[in-house]
């Protein structure tokens, strides 16, 4: 190929971006990828914190399959915390608040030593076609670059605007340019577009605030990590972490904020972007819940080197006059500064529904979207997408079988299917509750489910898929030990009556006894004989993981046999498939309203058109029935 001519292209080094980038490079592609700044990668615009609820599982799947969101994570920490840990373990979720210029730095160090991919500085300009077909692009420095496939991975750049009370900038971040032109380029040629909303709060000069009139939020005593790989997170190897702070709002902050609604762009009908339900903007609270006397936030550091830190909950369009007001009504808050107010953004996205489950258009051949272009919200999502854009586009390039993740399979299943099922009327983020399999789906097992595929697509590495079977063949050999191993009740009774056990009677097996909630399996091997392990292939007592997952299994199996057996049911309807192109006003049977929804969605299996908004199970009845199934 000439040196302007690549496999693939990606447009725009997000979180999304780089999975992209990487992942299409290491399956054997060339790959360009384009960016405005390539110091700004994977820029933390938001927050500065990876994973939280449900996006934990998400990026130990990414890790699992590969990717390297998880390792730059692990390498950036400030702060690890492991959520819901009073919860059950498919409640599991872990969270790092990290240093966003390294984050950003880290992630630019993965980029320059992947063999196969380039970078170049630029604003992309405009899409070129050939036969309809997307092959390339041109820069806004007149710069031309031909490829196979192209992935869209633009963020909030899309005819982004800012807004800080009635003023208003073209960007998609505070002090970078928009991209404007490139919309319009794919309604022309079939995309559905429209706007959405996000927002970012004020940053704050932490010197300038009591912080001993806050609640402090600590990081766990003995802190995990993202990647399944050993290799120990920064602050695994520091034993050093930074706090967090716990502050809330009042009576007078909310009379001070409401006194700026007059100039709230999101009030005055100026921004017409649909927003997050979900982390919604300060002045949003107050409309919804006018009620409420106080919201809970969080002041959050952004690294070592910097007295910059995030307040977690009030993002905002207002004034920056009217923030500042409100902010020094707060405990603690008096004599406050700010690094940078709370500014509000605009910007366009493309209908998910239009997407293959390879988040390759359906409209427009070559094309891949993945990150808040499809709707999305929020770091780990878009990484997600743009790592399955990535190894897909790089597959296809190569002429090999799509990749694609069931909703049984992975969080990253449930996330696409989603997206091109259901589509999204407000940008989508993941809960554990949108994942029907929540308990096969937890964050300790996501090597376990996916490292063994993506290495049979050639992207996890040999030494990732070795650890995870010598990690499982272990967990195996534990199992076996536990249900073949009794131990005897005077050897175990003064421990079981210690932890408010009950004592046995009898000997039991080790497997009855760690099923107890209030007992830990790693406290019940204890009692068996360091001989008994040799029998069973393992030196001792494995690696606390290894132990973990098989007490999880144990102490949770009815709930995860009940999962699996629900698995295999819709399973069967997943593997029934629907002729590509197939005509649904055939079937007489079918609602007028359902027949509307297959030919939007265009629904690949039996199993995929159910979970379409407004068919109905008559609906899959009367689908069932025509294929003969």
């Amino acid at each position: 190929m000439g040196s302007n001519s690549f496999d693939i292209i990606v447009v725009g080094a997000g979180h999304a971006g780089c999975e992209a980038a990487v992942a299409a490079a290491r399956l054997g592609c060339s790959v360009l990828l384009i960016t405005m700044d390539s110091v700004a990668v994977a820029k933390m615009s938001c927050n500065p914190a990876i994973g939280g609820i449900a996006k934990g599982q998400i990026v130990r799947e990414i890790d699992a399959l590969g990717g390297m969101s998880g390792i730059v994570t692990d390498q950036s920490t400030l702060q690890f915390r492991m959520l819901n840990k009073s919860k059950g373990p498919a409640m599991w979720s872990p969270r790092a608040q990290c240093d966003k210029i390294r984050f950003s730095l880290n992630w630019r160090s993965v980029l320059l030593n992947t063999y196969g991919l380039s970078i170049y500085e630029s604003l992309a300009d405009s899409l070129l076609f050939e036969n309809s077909k997307i092959c390339g692009i041109r820069t806004a420095d007149g710069q031309i670059f031909k490829c196979q496939k192209l992935i869209l991975t633009a963020g909030t750049f899309l005819s982004g605007k800012l807004f800080v009370g009635r003023r208003q900038l073209l960007g998609g971040r505070i002090g970078e340019r928009a991209s404007n032109g490139l919309t319009c380029q794919l309604v022309e040629h079939g995309l559905i577009s429209d706007r959405m909303k996000t927002g970012t709060p004020p940053r704050i000069d932490i010197t300038s605030v009591d912080t001993s009139a806050l609640l402090c939020q600590h990081g766990d005593p003995s802190p995990e990590r993202f990647s399944f790989l050993d290799l120990p997170s920064r602050v695994q190897k520091s034993g050093r972490q930074m706090d967090c702070y716990i502050l809330h709002t009042n009576v007078e902050v909310h009379e001070r904020l409401r006194k700026g609604f007059g100039d709230s762009p999101l009030f005055t009908g100026v921004i017409h972007g649909r927003g997050p339900r979900y982390c919604p903007s300060i002045e949003d609270k107050l409309r919804v819940f006018p009620d409420n006397d106080a919201h809970q936030l969080f002041l959050e550091p952004e690294g070592y080197g910097t007295n910059e830190y995030y307040l977690q909950g009030f993002s905002s369009s207002l004034p920056f006059e009217v923030q500042m007001d409100a902010l020094r009504a707060m405990e603690g808050m008096a004599n406050v500064r700010v690094f940078r107010p709370a500014y509000a953004v605009e910007y366009d996205f493309f209908d998910p529904t239009q997407l293959k489950p390879t988040l390759e258009s359906r409209v427009i051949d070559n094309l891949y979207l993945a990150g808040q272009v499809n709707g999305t919200t929020g770091y780990e999502e878009a990484a997600a997408q743009g790592l399955m854009a990535g190894i897909n586009a790089a597959l296809s390039v190569s002429g090999k079988d799509p990749f694609v993740l069931r909703r049984d399979e992975a969080y990253i299943g449930v996330l696409i299917d989603d997206l091109i099922t259901k589509g999204v009327d407000e940008p989508y983020r993941m809960f554990t509750s949108r994942a029907e399999y929540r308990i096969l789906l937890r964050q300790d097992n996501a090597d376990q489910r996916l490292t063994p595929r993506s290495f049979e697509i050639g992207l996890a590495s040999e030494e990732r898929y070795a650890s995870c079977v010598r990690k499982y063949e272990d967990a195996a050999s534990l199992t076996r030990l536990c249900d073949s191993t009794n131990l005897t009740a005077p050897s175990v009774n003064p421990f079981l009556v210690e932890s408010g056990s009950a004592a046995l009677s009898e000997s039991k097996r080790v497997s009855d006894i760690a099923t107890r909630p209030e007992l830990s399996l790693l406290d019940v091997l204890r009692f068996v004989p360091r001989g008994t392990f040799e029998r069973f292939g393992l030196s001792g007592i494995p690696d606390p993981k290894v132990v973990e997952s098989v007490e999880i299994n144990l102490k949770y199996k009815g709930y995860i046999d009940r999962e699996r057996q629900l698995v295999e049911k819709m399973r069967r309807l997943e593997d029934l498939a629907i002729p590509d192109g197939f005509d649904f006003d055939r079937i007489s049977g079918l609602t007028i309203e359902c027949r509307q929804k297959f030919k939007r969605y265009t629904p690949h299996t039996i199993g995929q058109a159910s979970r379409i908004s407004g068919v109905s199970p008559s609906d899959i009845s009367v689908l069932l029935v025509y294929f003969g199934r």
